[in-house]
């Protein structure tokens, strides 16, 4: 069966799917880590494949940006595609001088001023949380191939362009205690939790709030490995 959003069939993913916001990295992880990769979506361009991983299978598909677009996609996978984990693999930007470009972390919880989870279903909540034992087995996978990966609270916001440039940054680290902000996770944690799926977010810093150092676009496309590679020896730990 397919949706409004994508052409796969029933089967065509696996378990568990990497999602990237980004088309090109979702190309680029399937292309350069999957063994026998198959295109499984390609509606809008939202590409999503399928193929192995030190032989367990593993899906990757883009979410595009932002909580309405990683809603639509997380949703319709964990519930007419039978997928069980999501692991979004995504750039972010560092709240704190602590945290640098190329870091790796691991979302402890989300914080967000989002109204996606009331609107979706009910949830009055400012944070959302992945699931713990698939955290605890990324940060394992982490742990054995000695990728160091910070676990920590990040911020997920509706806005990329801020008016005021954005200068409340310093107050979400300090009260909230988040350590960089991205756009997607707190949806993703929200569907997880309604369906009874599992969800955790790996993201690679990409740039800073504090000393506006940033990677450029093709470094974001191409050069998150550590990430990736963590990520996938946590889908197919899940697979064994």
């Amino acid at each position: 069966m397919s949706t409004p959003h994508n052409r796969a069939e029933k089967g065509d993913f696996a378990k568990t799917v990497l999602m990237p916001g980004d088309p090109l990295r979702a190309k680029y992880i399937a292309e350069t880590f999957l063994e026998s990769p198959r295109l499984v979506n390609d509606v809008r361009n939202m590409l999503g494949f399928t193929g192995t991983y030190k032989g367990a299978p593993v899906s990757v598909m883009a979410s595009g940006m932002g909580m309405p677009s990683i809603g639509i996609y997380s949703y319709e996978l964990y519930k007419f595609y039978d997928v069980e984990n999501i692991i979004r693999v995504g750039s972010a930007g560092s709240y704190t001088a602590d945290v640098d470009l190329l870091d790796v972390v691991l979302a402890s919880k989300a914080y967000s001023q989002s109204s996606y989870a009331k609107m979706q279903g009910g949830a009055d909540s400012e944070f959302m949380y992945p699931d713990k034992d698939l955290n605890g087995v990324i940060m394992q996978c982490a742990k054995d191939s000695g990728i160091k990966v910070l676990e920590a609270p990040i911020h997920s916001g509706d806005v990329f362009y801020y008016q005021d440039g954005f200068s409340k940054f310093k107050e979400i680290n300090k009260d909230k205690g988040c350590v960089c902000v991205e756009m997607e996770s707190y949806a993703l944690f929200h569907n997880a939790n309604v369906l009874s799926k599992n969800a955790a977010c790996l993201l690679t810093i990409s740039d800073s709030l504090v000393t506006s150092k940033e990677t450029t676009a093709k470094e974001r496309e191409t050069s998150f490995n550590d990430m990736i590679e963590v990520a996938l020896l946590a889908a197919a730990k899940l697979d064994a």
